[in-house]
């Protein structure tokens, strides 16, 4: 089992910053790959950035792609989402997810454990 807990979410303008937390507990963190997704209202879940377990493979969303930046810190068992200039459109619930695989994968279903999620608002 895996304890993902999110946190780090809230309101900012748009061109803003906000870190958001992910912390495992419950596993060697340090062999899980990890992902954050977001959903927005009415929309499916979506892939934002995940990286794997060695820290060798880092994947983005094209529409995060220079913006966002995932980093992890396997002594604090916690990942990391940097997010820049942010806009109105990245509005959504963010979550955090563990692949037991380790890759990082950029597929929701690769992953097995999931966070409560955050919520992020960008005003206009």
């Amino acid at each position: 089992q895996v304890q993902l807990v999110e946190s780090g979410g809230g309101l900012v303008q748009a061109g803003g910053s906000l870190r958001l937390s992910c912390t495992a507990s419950g596993r060697t963190f340090s062999r899980l790959g990890m992902g954050w997704f977001r959903q927005a209202p009415g929309k499916e879940r979506s892939f934002v950035a995940a990286r794997s377990w060695t820290g060798g493979s880092t994947n983005y969303a094209d529409s995060v792609k220079g913006r966002f930046t995932i980093s992890r810190d396997n002594a604090k068992n916690t990942v990391y989402l940097q997010m820049n200039s942010l806009k109105p459109e990245d509005t959504a619930v963010y979550y955090c997810a563990a692949d037991t695989g380790g890759r990082g994968s950029m597929t929701r279903m690769a992953y097995d454990y999931w966070g409560q999620g955050t919520q992020v608002t960008v005003s206009s």
